[in-house]
Parts: C-alpha cells; structure tokens; sequence
C-alpha cells in the first residue's frame, strides 16, 4: 500500500469520514514479547513462560496488551507521513478496548480512518479511529480513537 503524504491541515481535513489506510503486517514474535516484559517489568507467566501457557488457556504465550498497543506509532508511520510539522504530540486514547488476545507469532496491522479532525488555533486535532487487527483472525485485538495534536510550521 502507498502511504499517504499530508502538507497541511487542509490535506489532513480532506480525509475527515474516510479511510486513511492498512498497514503492513507486523510480527510478534516471543523475543519481543520477553523485550516488552522487562522493559515494563511485566513478567506475568502468560507472557514469558512458555512450559506454563502451553497449559493455560491460550494453549501458548501470549502478546501484552500494551505491547499490542505500544506498536501503534510504528504503524501508523507505514500509513501516513505529515510534513511541514513542529512536532506531533500523542494526545489520548478512547475506547480503547482489547477484543483478542495476540499469540506469541501471530502478526497484526493497522487499519485507521479519520474520526474528526480540528483547527485549534493552528493546532490540529486530529483523532483517528483505529483497529489492529491480527492475520487470518475475524476478531481484531484492538480498537480504539488515538488522538494526536499537529503542530503545523
């Protein structure tokens, strides 16, 4: 897929309603899981324990749910590049919900569209309904609206 390319707030609003786009496939991979578990100091044994999940009720190791989340800049760096930019601030997250769990190997991408999109004076509010969705899977393991402030030069 072809990513977007925004220069100012105008180009941002057109996609106001619409699809911005689909990411690519990102694996999870158990190595990473163990990276995001001591960079959090979550070692809870669904994540790490590899023996033990094979026996729980995911029957493996499964992804963190803000491992799952934490991925979301990455992704939407695939799907958008805005420039003429100061900065960009994260803003929020709303109704975020965690509809599945992400198994140690699985792969997930982004899918976004424009919720609203706002000038405050000069400042563009822009807030985008996501999915990440997991391959080969109907039900996705996240939703939610990210909010991100644009500073526009």
């Amino acid at each position: 897929m072809e990513k977007v390319i925004v220069n100012s707030y105008e180009e941002f609003a057109a996609f106001e309603g619409k699809v911005i786009g689909t990411s690519e496939w990102v694996e999870v991979p158990q190595e990473r899981i163990n990276m995001f578990a001591d960079a959090t100091l979550d070692h809870q044994w669904i994540h790490v324990d590899q023996e033990r999940a094979a026996a729980g009720p995911f029957g493996q190791t499964i992804a963190h749910g803000y491992l799952t989340l934490s991925l979301l800049p990455h992704m939407w760096n695939q799907i958008i590049q805005v420039n003429n930019l100061k900065m960009m601030v994260n803003y929020g997250m709303d109704k975020m919900r965690f509809g599945q769990a992400v198994l140690s190997g699985q792969s997930v991408r982004l899918v976004t569209k424009m919720k609203s999109i706002a000038n405050l004076r000069g400042i563009c509010k822009a807030e985008i309904d996501f999915t990440i969705e997991i391959k080969d899977q109907r039900k996705p393991a996240l939703t939610g609206i990210a909010t991100f402030l644009y500073h526009f030069n």
